[in-house]
C-alpha cells in the first residue's frame, strides 16, 4: 500500500525540523543518545542537519547519477548552543529548494521511486526519526501523526530492498518463500513482505491481503514505524508479534538502516 501521494512531505519536513530544533534549543548537547550508541546530542543534530544539506544539494542540482562525494558546505556552528538555529536554517534552505522543485522530475535515487519526490519523502522520515531520538535522549514522550507514520512504514518497506548500499546486512534477508506481514492496529495499513532465495520485497500483485504469512507484527502505526527502525523492541506492550520467531529474529537483526 502506498500513501505517499496523500501527504505533503515538504510540510512534514518543515514541521518535524521545527520540533527537533525546539527540543535541542537550550538542551545539554553532550547528553548521550540511547538509540544511537556512541552519539551525543550534538552528533545527532549534526547528522540530521548534514543530511538536510546534502539532500538539498542533490535536489538543487537535479542529479542524474550516483554522486561521487557527499561533501557539502555544512557551515557548522562554532558553539554547541548554535546547533538548534543551524538545524532550523538548513530546513529553511531545504524548503526554498522544495518550492522550486518539480517533485515529478526524474532524478537518481537509491530507492524505488526515481523522482525528486523520493528525496523529500526520505528527508521527512529521516527528520522524524531523529526528532524521536532527541526526545528519547531528553526523557520526553514522542507523538507521531498516525497517517504520517503509516506512510513512513510504507516508505521504509518499499525502499529497504535497495538499502544494501549503506546497510549491507539487508542482503541477509533471504528465504525460501517465507513471508512477513506488518499491520497497523489503528489504520487499515497492511504490507506483506516475501523473502526469496535471491532477495525480498513487498507483494504487490493483488494477493497480499488474502495471503497467509509465516510471521506477523501488528502495532499502532507510530509504534510499527519505530519498530521497523529498531527504536522499539517487539517485546513492547504495544507490539503484537506472531508466528515464526526465527523469521522475526532474522528480520530484526538485518533490516535496520
Amino acid at each position: 500500500m502506498n500513501t505517499a501521494g496523500q501527504l505533503d512531505h515538504r510540510a512534514a519536513v518543515a514541521a518535524e525540523a521545527a520540533r527537533f530544533a525546539d527540543l535541542v534549543r537550550g538542551a545539554d548537547m553532550t547528553a548521550p543518545v540511547p538509540t544511537c550508541p556512541g552519539w551525543d546530542l550534538t552528533d545527532l543534530v549534526r547528522h540530521a542537519g548534514s543530511v538536510h544539506r546534502w539532500f538539498t544539494v542533490l535536489l538543487r542540482r537535479r542529479i542524474q547519477a550516483p554522486p561521487t562525494s557527499r561533501e557539502v558546505d555544512l557551515r557548522l556552528p562554532e558553539r554547541a548552543d548554535g546547533y538548534a538555529d543551524w538545524l532550523a536554517e538548513g530546513a529553511a534552505e531545504a524548503a526554498e529548494v522544495f518550492a522550486d522543485t518539480d517533485l515529478d522530475a526524474p532524478m537518481w535515487v537509491w530507492g524505488a521511486d526515481g523522482r525528486a519526490r523520493f528525496w523529500v519523502r526520505r528527508m521527512a522520515f529521516e527528520t522524524l526519526l531523529h526528532r524521536v531520538d532527541a526526545e528519547r535522549t531528553l526523557g520526553l514522550p514522542s507523538a507521531v501523526d498516525r497517517e504520517l507514520a503509516r506512510d513512513g512504514v510504507d516508505e521504509f518497506l518499499v525502499n529497504l530492498p535497495y538499502a544494501t548500499l549503506f546497510a549491507p546486512k539487508v542482503a541477509n534477508l533471504r528465504g525460501a518463500d517465507r513471508t512477513l506481514r506488518f499491520e497497523c492496529a489503528d489504520t487499515d495499513g497492511s504490507w506483506l513482505v516475501r523473502l526469496r532465495p535471491d532477495g525480498f520485497g513487498l507483494v504487490t500483485d493483488g494477493t497480499a491481503a488474502e495471503s497467509p504469512a509465516d510471521a506477523v507484527v501488528r502495532a499502532p502505526a507510530a509504534d510499527l514505524l519505530l519498530f521497523l527502525y529498531g527504536r522499539l523492541d517487539r517485546s513492547a506492550a504495544s507490539v503484537e508479534p506472531g508466528g515464526d520467531e526465527e523469521l522475526l529474529d532474522l528480520w530484526t537483526a538485518n533490516s535496520e538502516f
